[in-house]
């Protein structure tokens, strides 16, 4: 028997004999404090007991073996193995979120499948093939599995070991870190005015050059554009570069702006990133490389807090500690022809900023439902549909049907939803207050919206 086998046997009888002295008190389980939906139970059927408390002596050397030490010596052998046999046999199926973010990063298809069945013994289902990462996130996602306890000290370590530049982000804070799991590319930790450097990430643009809607020649009629106007000014962000870029760091109409784009959520959000707290930094935004529930998750470049893509509030850091929340300005998603008409003093960015692309990933690659893990998507609304959301004066977020909306404005009909009020502009839909001023709206889909305001209203006319 190899050295290191033997040690491992030692230490995991040891640890298991302190586990039958804690278990023989008998096991707790958690109560949800509100039932699943059953669109969830029909979609992915009963959840498993998850019990309560800390984890055993066993199932926490079990933890370090398998998901540390495997990431942090970059092996996996008997110790592992092993490890793994015994968190599959444990019945608590918190430790199935571990399993889901290694196997994230897991480029062997056989091991890849070992895990696979470990997190379906941990949570009663079978999982076929050897591709199951989505599926087993799914349903941690929508059964709602709680973490394990310091489930952060590990997925810390294996995410920060595969990519270092994560260690600053991977930190306390009001984040809910099962959510967040790898995009596929690295982060962009560029410093500021870094455009044409590019790198193994998805490069933001920091201060664009732009030109006349005249001299945009390169541009057709048809191309979607994200327009945006600030104290009098327009602007057209076109989404195939924003689809390659996915950030701009921007100053239009004297303000200082923060604009993320996620292809996954088509979702184009333009922030004020000048009215912050006294004595905070113009936050610079960059894109991490992570996703939260198929969104991406963007950070500050001087602080390195996170940020929630979404809703603008700052959930680490220092941005966190000050209550950051940044204010949003209406994004327009209109095509170039209507959106020039409408602003013909318009500015656009220049062509180069596109890096000779062209992406259609709106109709491409998750024509078929989003391409990473989101869990149970509320049903009211097909997953991609698009829509118009906004947040009333009582906090109530409100969707409107982007295709429902639009017709019933073509034809006149008015649409109001306690002060908010769409109107058409320039090819698109915009939300405004009773007295016209701007209430930062923009377009998503449907799945994205609904998670993020999961308490949302839908429109209907």
């Amino acid at each position: 028997m190899p050295k290191a086998l033997a040690q491992f046997i030692r230490n995991l009888t040891a640890a298991l004999v302190m586990a039958v002295v804690l278990l023989s008190a008998g096991a707790v389980h958690a109560e949800r404090s509100e039932p699943l939906p059953d669109y969830v139970i029909d979609q992915f059927g009963t959840p498993p007991e998850v019990p309560e408390g800390p984890l055993t002596n066993a199932m926490q050397f079990a933890v370090r073996v398998a998901f540390i030490d495997s990431v942090t010596l970059g092996v996996w052998d008997e110790n592992q193995t092993l490890a793994l046999e015994e968190i599959a046999k444990s019945g608590d199926p918190r430790l199935a979120w571990l399993i889901s973010d290694l196997m994230r990063f897991v480029p062997s298809r056989q091991l890849h499948a070992t895990l696979s069945d470990a997190a379906g013994r941990l949570l009663g289902k079978e999982f076929r093939g050897d591709h199951n990462w989505g599926p087993v996130t799914d349903h941690l996602l929508a059964w709602d599995i709680p973490a394990p306890p310091d489930y952060l000290t590990a997925k810390r370590a294996i995410f920060t070991n595969i990519v270092p530049g994560w260690d600053k982000l991977f930190v306390e804070g009001d984040i809910d870190w099962r959510l967040v799991s790898w995009g596929g590319v690295l982060i962009d930790d560029r410093a500021y005015d870094s455009t044409d450097r590019l790198c193994n990430c998805i490069p933001a643009v920091d201060n664009p050059e732009v030109s006349s809607a005249e001299d945009a020649t390169w541009l057709d009629d048809d191309v979607i554009v994200f327009g945006i106007v600030v104290n009098g000014e327009a602007r057209a962000y076109p989404r195939q570069i924003m689809e390659v870029r996915e950030m701009v760091n921007d100053t239009l109409g004297g303000r200082n702006l923060g604009i993320p784009y996620c292809t996954l959520c088509g979702a184009a959000q333009a922030y004020f990133t000048d009215d912050v707290p006294e004595g905070v930094e113009r936050p610079i935004l960059r894109t991490s490389g992570l996703l939260s529930r198929s969104n991406k998750v963007m950070y500050d470049l001087n602080t390195f807090s996170i940020l929630d893509t979404f809703l603008g509030h700052a959930v680490t850091g220092p941005l966190s500690e000050k209550g950051v929340q940044l204010k949003q300005a209406t994004v327009i998603t209109s095509d170039w022809g209507s959106w020039k008409r409408a602003h013909p003093e318009t500015t656009v960015l220049l062509e180069r900023y596109a890096l000779g692309r062209d992406p259609d990933f709106r109709n491409g690659r998750d024509a078929n439902g989003p391409i990473f893990p989101v869990g149970d998507v509320d049903p009211r609304l097909p997953v991609h549909e698009d829509v118009v959301g906004v947040v009333t004066a009582s906090g109530t977020p409100v969707a409107f049907q982007r295709s429902t909306a639009l017709v019933a404005l073509s034809r006149g009909d008015e649409i109001v939803v306690e002060n908010v009020r769409l109107e058409l502009d320039a090819g698109g839909i915009k939300a405004v207050d009773a007295d016209g001023s701007d209430l930062g709206s923009h377009q998503a889909f449907w799945f994205a919206w609904s998670q993020f305001h999961p308490d949302t209203e839908l429109w209907t006319q």
